[in-house]
């Protein structure tokens, strides 16, 4: 498998909403951050408008790319602006056909790695909940720790949920 993880261009914008976007019931809606009830980006609006605006040259937003193909999103943001000294990461694989594949695993493990080098941070974090076991397996099986769990938080399809907290310090991930 070759993976890479790129920064997204202005010629790529259109397959990337084909990969990510286009199928509004897609399955990983499912998973990421339903609660929060997003509505993917039109298009046009993704293409033309402001929507791309964050997707585009961005340090703290790539594509995974396998075998040349999209099929993936990495990402990272500041959990206290505007001190940005706590830093989360995220990570969301598209098509169901490419989970359990271990893409998501080489993938975060390599946007870890880069954050690091990148920030001189002692921290970088995950957060999840509970409803995506896949995500916390995940978290788990590249040697975050579970931090904390918020129980019944995540309030999705008239039940609640956990909101949980991973993370690593850099002292750890250098001995992962």
């Amino acid at each position: 498998m070759n993976l890479k993880i790129k920064k997204i261009q202005k010629s790529e914008l259109e397959k990337f909403w084909e990969v990510a976007y286009k199928n509004k019931n897609a399955e990983w809606t499912k998973f990421n951050g339903p609660y929060f009830k997003d509505k993917l980006p039109e298009k046009k609006e993704f293409i033309d408008g402001d929507a791309s605006k964050k997707h585009l040259n961005n340090d703290m937003y790539k594509a995974i790319w396998v075998n040349d193909k999209i099929v993936g999103s990495v990402s990272a943001y500041y959990e206290d602006c505007p001190l940005n000294q706590w830093l989360d990461v995220g990570i969301c694989i598209y098509s169901q056909d490419n989970w359990h594949q271990g893409i998501g695993k080489k993938a975060l493990k390599m946007w870890i790695d880069e954050m690091f080098r990148l920030f001189d941070l002692p921290h970088i974090g995950l957060t999840t909940w509970s409803g995506n076991q896949n995500m916390m397996h995940l978290a788990e099986s590249i040697g975050l720790k579970q931090e904390a769990v918020i129980p019944k938080v995540r309030y999705w399809e008239n039940q609640y949920f956990d909101s949980v907290k991973y993370g690593i310090l850099r002292s750890d991930w250098q001995n992962v």
